[in-house]
């Protein structure tokens, strides 16, 4: 397997940043108008606890966060749906990125300004259910109904066969995804893929009660810092320390409990048949030292995919695109412009 050694990230810049639209109903539906940036240029839909984050990469990120109306049902249902909208359209297909369980388009922050300067058209969506959505109406957090709003989304803007990256869990949506909605996907790209587990298991069957007080575990700070020490290798214990506040943003919208819960009583993602049924050349990207996620795991998929190859990161743990982003940009790049 190729290993690929590049520099390090170039410090963040503030050009190109845009700020989040105010919204206003016209004729029934939503349109996006106007420059609704709150403190720091940061939308004021995003948690107050973005000011505690230290991270330049992240804050530039939050800043471009903006949302979208999404329709989802009747003329008059939309989701104000948040996601990272490319500054300009390419002539080739666009990549959209996807996120891990329970996190946000923010883990997209290393990466992303590298995908623009490479000149590839990139969107970082929010998966439904997580991210900075406006779900004060909760909507039904399942595979179905994420699965939808997605394809909702894909149809109302990004409207082209989309090169698909899915990192962890985010792969077993985006096989999910390409299944379904096979026109909508031209390629996929799978970096430590979590698609082997078998939905929530038992934690669908727990009584809502039990359900929510392991969700509010999931919220607190010690557990999230030991799963960024899991994640990532060797970082420093600040920098760590940060990235859990970067990573549990979205926990502190006020929707977030009910719609963990709301998945995870669902069942979740369980895509195990599926898999061979995926028609679209695929990448794996795999961390040589990812704690979360055996590399074994992605030598079988690279095997029970159809059309698959594999590239293996050295010195590399679960979140390659956080870990290692020039390196993941780069095989992005070449497997998106590859014939």
């Amino acid at each position: 397997m190729a290993a690929l050694r590049l520099g390090s990230l170039p410090p963040p810049t503030s050009t190109g940043i845009t700020v989040t639209k105010k919204c206003e109903r016209f004729n029934g539906g939503f349109k996006v108008v106007g420059d609704g940036g709150g403190d720091n240029g940061f939308p004021p839909f995003l948690p107050k606890e973005i000011e505690k984050i230290k991270d330049p990469f992240a804050r530039n990120l939050a800043r471009r966060i903006k949302r979208l109306p999404v329709q989802i049902g009747c003329s008059e249902s939309y989701i104000m749906s948040s996601c990272v909208q490319p500054l300009a359209q390419t002539d080739a297909n666009p990549v959209a990125l996807l996120h891990c369980f329970d996190s946000s388009c923010l883990e997209w922050r290393r990466a992303y300004p590298l995908l623009e300067k490479s000149g590839l058209e990139a969107w970082a969506l929010d998966i439904l259910g997580w991210g900075f959505s406006d779900l004060g109406k909760l909507p039904p957090c399942n595979v179905a109904s994420k699965r939808y709003h997605f394809y909702q989304l894909w149809k109302s803007y990004i409207k082209r066969p989309m090169v698909l990256v899915g990192p962890s869990l985010g792969a077993a949506v985006a096989i999910d995804f390409a299944v379904n909605y096979p026109e909508a996907v031209e390629k996929l790209v799978l970096i430590n893929p979590s698609v082997y587990a078998e939905g929530t298991g038992n934690l669908a069957k727990l009584p809502k009660v039990v359900a929510y007080a392991g969700v509010s575990l999931l919220k607190t700070f010690p557990l999230r810092l030991y799963a960024n020490l899991l994640a990532f290798d060797g970082i420093p214990l600040s920098k760590s320390l940060d990235w859990t506040n970067v990573g549990r943003l979205h926990c502190h919208m006020p929707w977030w409990k009910d719609a963990t819960v709301n998945f995870m009583v669902s069942g979740g993602y369980n895509v195990v048949s599926k898999i061979k049924q995926v028609k679209q050349k695929t990448l794996i990207i795999c961390g040589e030292n990812d704690k979360i996620v055996s590399n074994q795991l992605a030598m079988r998929l690279r095997f029970e995919l159809p059309n698959a190859s594999m590239q293996r990161l050295p010195d590399c743990g679960h979140l390659c695109h956080v870990d290692k982003p020039r390196n993941v940009v780069k095989l992005i790049a070449d497997f998106a412009r590859a014939k």
